[in-house]
């Protein structure tokens, strides 16, 4: 069925596996921002929800900052938020609501704030303020346009001294590696030859439980996002040695009948007690629940193995939605809440 290009092409009218295909570019797009004279900056705050947020969950992984960092989704910020704050107000389509009231509110806390967005409501509050804005492409869907984030993170951390130097240039070299790493996932890639399609054959008519360690756990979160809302498919996503303080013993009972698969990714850059818990825990949990669908990322370094990894979920989630008969691109429960909301 996956092999059947036309199927795929009515199926996948707005052609988010092109989008996919495309995205190593993403991590190479220049802003030429010009930033202002900050001052003092204690820590930073990014506030996002969805496909807006993910990319900052790379950051802890990779490159890691120099200061304090937490996300926020939600209303409201955290009580320290100062004048020494850098909030970095993140909305791919800049009308979250839950974005727009912590920006107030950043704005109230004489915050530094910035802002990432492609249009709406924040990107427009950041030319009235005069708010240095990230201006990110529109035209495709926020949980596709992650690696435009993840670029304007570094466009903006690195020339503050807030993360590592040389870490924008890494990202770039990246990007040109993962842009050769692509081929094997393609849509004229028959299913024999492409481990895509056949991990989502492994998936259908399942709910979708991953797992990683910390390190991969960025690329392990962007796979339950893509499975969530371009399969719609339900999916959930936890990581390792957390695992094994509560959900590892859920397996291990009820119900009995489990209509789950179990992805688990495995680095190589993990802690080495990390590596070892998944061997153990497979061992213990064997009979009891499905036997993990193990990926091994390909990368020498961890960002290679976060966004190979990434890049990898994306494929897989939508030839899942295919399967699903489904158009993997619109979020029309989505909308329909955000009408209802207003």
């Amino acid at each position: 069925m996956l092999d059947d290009l036309k199927m795929i092409h009515e199926r996948d009218s707005q052609d988010a596996l092109g989008v996919a295909e495309k995205q190593y570019k993403q991590l190479l797009h220049d802003y030429q921002m010009k930033l202002p004279a900050f001052g003092k900056i204690s820590n930073v705050i990014l506030a996002g929800m969805g496909g807006s947020a993910l990319p900052a969950v790379f950051l802890r992984s990779w490159p890691g900052t120099l200061v304090p960092f937490e996300i926020v989704r939600d209303y409201n910020l955290p009580s320290y938020v100062g004048p020494q704050t850098l909030f970095i107000s993140s909305s791919y389509s800049g009308n979250t609501e839950e974005t727009l009231a912590a920006v107030a509110e950043a704005e109230v806390k004489k915050a530094m704030v910035v802002v990432i967005a492609a249009g709406g409501k924040l990107a427009a509050i950041a030319r009235e303020k005069q708010y240095p804005l990230f201006n990110i492409p529109d035209g495709i869907q926020p949980r596709m346009s992650s690696f435009f984030f993840l670029a304007a993170f570094l466009q903006l951390l690195e020339p503050l001294g807030l993360v590592e130097k040389g870490k924008l240039a890494e990202l770039r070299r990246a990007g040109e590696w993962l842009s050769q790493q692509l081929a094997d996932w393609r849509a004229d890639i028959p299913t024999a030859k492409n481990p895509a399609k056949r991990l989502a054959l492994d998936l259908v008519g399942k709910s979708v439980v991953v797992y990683s360690g910390p390190r991969l756990f960025p690329a392990a979160n962007k796979w339950k996002i893509c499975f969530n809302e371009n399969a719609k498919n339900i999916a959930w996503v936890n990581q390792y040695p957390e695992f094994n303080h509560n959900e590892f013993i859920g397996w291990s009972a009820q119900p009995l009948d489990k209509p789950y698969a179990v992805i688990e990714i495995r680095s190589s850059l993990e802690n080495e007690r990390v590596q070892k818990r998944f061997i153990v825990s497979q061992r213990l949990l064997s009979g009891k629940r499905p036997e993990p669908l193990v990926v091994e990322p390909l990368g020498e370094t961890l960002l290679e193995q976060l966004l190979w990894t990434a890049n990898l979920g994306d494929f897989t989630s939508l030839y899942l939605a295919l399967l699903n008969g489904l158009n993997p691109t619109p979020v029309d429960l989505v909308e329909k809440l955000k009408k209802l909301l207003v």
